[in-house]
């Protein structure tokens, strides 16, 4: 798919909801309770002195899965991974009150990391990750979803926590306004999100709005129309002191730092001189913070560990042989990023591979897809491996 001329229609991208469906999660102590309220200065690193909580929704879905696992070296290797930290995310309204429970759990040394994530008509440029709220029903996600969320953060004024804002929202309005779906969500989406953004603006929180990647945004087509988009929204909100800057690569499979690049040698490789994150950060950010929006970032290395992998950018669903990358850190060697994190629960499907299902998307059917795969957000305990033994660095 080529993004040269204008601004792409990048109908493919999409984020994959992790999580369709209300889980058991196994009970965690509460944290000892912490003394003193968590106070985010504007424009501080929320990360820095702490550690990406390891929430125990995931444990638990790693734990029950080794459960009919009878290789040993693999159950030891996944009780690693549910000791590194990484985002929960909130994709239904009937999941929300988990929120209260991960931040009980939380203790002072760590940071709580949520993906807001309901917006109505989600993902307007993708089917596999398609929402509960129906384009019109912005009352519902403001009365039901963020209220809910912003009541629950102000009850726990003593825990730090990061939100990463709706992602693919913005992005799909920059690069596909061609789609009747996505153009029926627009009012919906800046409205959306800048409802959230002024709600969740509390003390203790650094919120980061997604800006896809450098695949998507990072075409010379895409960059200051993509800044327009997000300072558009976040001044809209009141500008609002907690906002840090963006997330990306969030669910994605982007390097880093890689020279000359994983797609350098595409015949429209001229067309995007982004070609890691790296250089996407350093040629987006500038173009926020010039449009009077905070600049700093962070990225999802949850499954970058092994790049090369696609065909095309766009390429977006369980894509096979991936493996899980660095693990969060705020030790990143650039002053724009505030840490690399793991947003995307590894081993949860990004899209079924079954053609014949009403959320089947064809990127789910891709050649470098991994076959089969459930439902977005279902468990797949052979993808989970393949991410444990492709992990780089080493488990």
């Amino acid at each position: 798919m080529r993004y040269s001329f204008g601004i792409a229609a990048f109908a493919a991208l999409a984020t994959a909801a992790p999580t369709e469906t209300v889980k058991e999660v196994a009970a965690r102590a509460p944290a000892a309770a912490c003394s003193t309220a968590v106070k985010v200065a504007a424009g501080s690193n929320i990360f820095s002195g702490r550690t990406l909580h390891a929430n125990s929704a995931y444990a638990s879905e790693i734990s029950t899965a080794m459960a009919s696992v009878t290789d040993e070296s693999i159950k030891t290797k996944a009780a690693a991974v549910a000791k590194v930290g990484s985002f929960l995310w909130i994709d239904t309204i009937s999941r929300v009150p988990i929120v209260a429970t991960m931040l009980a759990e939380t203790p002072c040394t760590d940071v709580l990391g949520l993906v807001i994530y309901d917006l109505p008509g989600r993902d307007c440029a993708a089917k596999a990750s398609n929402g509960e709220l129906k384009s019109g029903e912005l009352s519902r996600y403001k009365s039901e979803y963020i209220d809910p969320i912003v009541a629950a953060i102000k009850a726990a004024p003593n825990v730090a926590v990061a939100l990463i804002i709706e992602p693919d929202s913005l992005p799909n309005l920059v690069t596909n306004a061609n789609l009747t779906t996505c153009q029926a969500s627009k009012t919906d989406y800046q409205d959306g999100v800048a409802y959230a953004l002024k709600q969740l603006n509390l003390p203790n929180v650094a919120m980061y709005i997604d800006a896809g990647h450098g695949g998507w945004l990072g075409w010379d087509a895409n960059l200051q129309p993509g800044a327009d988009m997000l300072t558009k929204v976040y001044k809209a909100a009141g500008s609002p002191k907690q906002v840090m800057g963006i997330a990306t690569n969030v669910a994605g499979w982007n390097a880093w730092d890689q020279k000359p690049g994983e797609f350098s040698t595409a015949t429209d490789a001229k067309y995007n001189k982004c070609q890691d994150e790296k250089r996407y950060i350093n040629a987006f950010n500038p173009l926020l913070k010039k449009g009077g929006m905070p600049n700093k970032a962070i990225i999802d290395t949850g499954r970058n560990g092994v790049t090369g992998l696609r065909k095309e950018w766009g390429n977006w669903c369980n894509v096979n042989g991936a493996g899980f990358g660095v693990r969060p850190t705020t030790t990143t060697n650039d002053p724009l990023v505030d840490a690399f994190v793991w947003v995307k629960p590894g081993g949860e499907s990004d899209g079924t591979s079954d053609t014949s299902a009403n959320r089947y998307d064809s990127f789910c059917g891709k050649e470098e897809a991994y076959k089969p795969s459930p439902e977005a957000g279902q468990w797949n305990e052979p993808y989970f491996e393949m991410l444990l033994k492709n992990a780089v660095p080493a488990f």
